[in-house]
């Protein structure tokens, strides 16, 4: 039995020394990483005072644009989406990056894990609307044409957004985000807006029978959607390195480009 509470000990020890050492890079990286604070370009204020930050990105000519709040993944406002935002602005739309971090923003995935459980999921659905507002208010964007669209973690903001704002947004496009699969409480989406969701068939997260189930509530409902699996690739397969490229995820990428273009530009 002596040797039964040796080995027992032993890895409670190799636990806790894995935790230590996973706190302890966690801390290091969120002291030295960047803040996407550095890559914003507009500030605006909630309802607190408190102030944060997006980028802006705006195609030419003086509008009004349509316009499309764009929601980062679990690393929180990085370049990426930055990157991704300007692709999006030269085609005709007035874009927002918001910062659903507040500053907070990583490249390693323990911290990004953290940062994805320890952020106040209702912090993050005032900071959206918030941005969805300021981006509303600019001169140049019509408010009758208004879209949000994310990715992973911005991805199921994206829908969880269309759904306490469908009065002011005009569709939603979802890049393999959380999904709800509920009619009842799919039901917002009804006010006109119809819904694009690109999945992937290896997805590890966001599994195809709950895309399947997301796309057969939203069709009990008859909200229009647009429900793509594409198939051999995992999560997140669309970055800023591939979504202009040919392939899978320069596919997906046009697909959101056509499906805007379609209902908010009408071509």
């Amino acid at each position: 039995m002596k040797w039964i509470k040796r080995l027992l000990l032993a890895l409670l020890a190799l636990l806790a020394g894995f935790f230590l050492l996973l706190a302890g890079f966690i801390i290091v990286d969120g002291l030295t990483a960047q803040s996407s604070s550095e890559l914003a370009n507009v500030t605006y204020t909630d309802a607190s005072g408190d102030e944060l930050h997006g980028y802006l990105a705006v195609p030419d000519g003086p509008g009004p644009h349509p316009a499309v709040l764009m929601i980062h993944e679990w690393w929180g406002m990085n370049e990426s989406i930055t990157i991704m935002a300007e692709a999006l602005a030269n085609e005709g739309y007035v874009v927002l990056a918001a910062d659903g971090y507040r500053g907070n923003v990583t490249s390693q995935v323990p911290r990004a894990l953290w940062l994805r459980l320890t952020t106040p999921e209702e912090q993050v659905f005032s900071d959206l609307d918030t941005g969805l507002d300021y981006l509303r208010s600019l001169e140049n964007v019509d408010t009758e044409r208004v879209a949000s669209m994310g990715f992973c973690f911005g991805g199921g903001h994206s829908l969880q957004l269309g759904l306490r704002q469908s009065e002011n947004l005009a569709l939603t496009v979802i890049y393999y985000g959380s999904l709800v699969t509920d009619p009842d409480l799919l039901r917002p989406l009804t006010a006109a807006q119809p819904v694009l969701g690109v999945f992937a068939e290896e997805d590890q997260t966001i599994f195809v029978e709950e895309v399947l189930e997301f796309e057969a509530a939203l069709n009990s409902l008859d909200i229009d959607n647009q429900i793509t699996i594409y198939p051999d690739v995992g999560h997140g397969f669309v970055t800023e390195t591939n979504f202009n490229q040919p392939g899978i995820a320069g596919d997906a990428w046009q697909e959101a480009v056509d499906f805007l273009a379609l209902n908010l530009q009408g071509q």
